[in-house]
C-alpha cells in the first residue's frame, strides 16, 4: 500500500485506538458477518468492505503490525519491512532494506522522513542517504486478480532469495479458497503462470514453483519460487491448531430445556443436538467436519463454541413469562460461591 492509500484501520471498524484485542475481534466478527459475502451474494459494496474490515482485522489484531500502525502511520509498512533490526540497528544495511530503503541507513524515522521530504537537518545539510538495493529476481512479477506481493517475504521483509536464486513471496488466499482449493494465475517476467493451490492449505504451507526463480547466469538455470501461504480472516471459523473453531448462539430456553439447531460447518449446514442445561462457553465437538489433511482423505474437527444469547426487544408476552420463571426459579445460581472470602 502506498503511503498516499493510508487507512484508518481503527476507523474501518469503528473502535478507539485504545480498544483492547478482544474488543477488536468482537467488532470484527460482528461487521465480517453483517458483509460477508454469502450473506450479501452479488453485492460489490459488500464484498468491498468485507475486504476492507477484514484488512483492518489483519493489522490490529496483530501486536507486532499493531504497534508499527500506531507508531509510523502511514510509513508503517515501511517500518514493517524493516524487519527487527529498527533503525541504525545491529542487522546492518541489509538487514533493514524494505522496498529498496535501508531502514538501518537512519538514526531515527524521523531522519527517513525529511529525506523522503526533501527537509534539511539540524546540520543544515540533508539527513542520512539511503541505499537501494536490487535484489535477485525481485522484478518482473505480476499479479492477477490474488494477493501475491513478491516484495515481501514470509518473514514481512522484503524478497530475499534461497541460496541465491531461490524466491520467496506471499501468497494470500481466502479461507474457502484455502478450503476448496484454486488455481491462480500471475506472470514472472514475459511468463504467465498459472499455480494450482491444493485444498486443505494453511498459513505457513509453502508451494514450490520449480524453475521459475531468479536466472543463474554462470548455469543458465533457475532457481525455484516458494510461495508462502496467508490466510486472511474469516468471520465465523477460527483454527485452534488442525481443528477449526466457531461461535454460535443459543437462546436460554434452547440451553434450559435443549434444542436441535442448524450449524453451519465449511461446505454444509448440519443439525446438531443441544444438550439440556448446557453452559455458556461450551464447545461440542463435530468429528470430521473441519479443515482437510494435505490428502484430502480426513478432516479435522469443527468445535462449536456455544454462547447463550438473550434477547434484547422482548415482547409483552416473552417478558410476561420470563417475570414467572424469576417468580417461581428455585434454584440459586450463586448459591456456591456465596461463602467464598479470601
Amino acid at each position: 500500500m502506498a503511503a498516499t492509500d493510508f487507512k484508518d484501520y481503527y476507523a474501518i471498524l469503528g473502535v478507539s485506538k485504545t480498544a483492547s484485542a478482544d474488543e477488536i475481534k468482537r467488532t470484527f466478527r460482528k461487521l465480517a458477518r453483517k458483509y460477508h459475502p454469502d450473506v450479501n451474494p452479488n453485492n460489490k459494496a459488500a464484498e468491498a468492505k468485507f475486504k476492507e474490515v477484514s484488512e483492518a482485522y489483519e493489522v490490529l489484531s496483530d501486536e507486532d503490525k499493531r504497534k508499527k500502525y500506531d507508531q509510523f502511520g502511514q510509513y508503517w509498512q515501511q517500518a514493517e519491512r524493516a524487519g527487527s533490526s529498527g533503525f541504525g540497528g545491529p542487522g546492518g544495511p541489509s538487514a533493514g532494506a524494505a522496498g529498496g530503503f535501508d531502514f538501518g541507513a537512519y538514526g531515527s524515522f524521523e531522519d527517513f522522513l525529511n529525506e523522503l521530504l526533501g527537509r534539511r537537518g539540524a546540520n543544515g545539510g540533508r539527513s542520512q542517504s539511503y541505499n537501494y538495493q536490487q535484489r535477485p529476481g525481485t522484478a518482473g512479477f505480476g499479479s492477477a486478480g490474488f494477493g501475491f506481493d513478491p516484495r515481501t517475504a514470509a518473514n514481512g521483509r522484503t524478497a530475499t532469495s534461497r541460496g541465491s536464486f531461490d524466491q520467496e513471496a506471499i501468497l494470500k488466499l481466502n479461507l474457502s479458497e484455502a478450503f476448496h482449493g484454486a488455481q491462480k494465475r500471475f506472470t514472472i517476467g514475459s511468463e504467465s503462470v498459472t499455480v494450482r493451490i491444493p485444498a486443505g492449505v494453511k498459513s505457513g504451507s509453502k508451494i514450490r514453483l520449480k524453475g521459475k526463480g531468479a536466472l543463474n547466469a554462470q548455469t543458465k538455470e533457475r532457481g525455484d519460487v516458494y510461495l508462502a501461504v496467508e490466510l486472511s480472516a474469516h468471520g465465523f471459523f477460527e483454527f485452534d491448531g488442525d481443528n477449526l473453531v466457531c461461535e454460535v448462539p443459543i437462546a436460554p430456553d434452547e440451553a434450559v430445556l435443549g434444542a436441535k439447531i442448524s450449524v453451519p460447518t465449511p461446505d454444509s449446514n448440519v443439525t446438531v443436538s443441544i444438550p439440556a442445561g448446557v453452559k455458556s462457553g461450551q464447545s461440542l465437538r463435530l468429528r470430521g467436519k473441519g479443515w482437510p489433511n494435505k490428502q484430502g482423505s480426513e478432516r479435522s474437527d469443527l468445535l462449536v463454541k456455544v454462547v447463550i444469547t438473550p434477547p434484547k426487544n422482548l415482547s409483552e408476552s416473552e417478558k410476561s413469562l420470563y417475570e414467572q420463571i424469576r417468580s417461581s426459579r428455585s434454584a440459586d445460581p450463586r448459591a456456591d460461591i456465596a461463602n467464598i472470602k479470601l
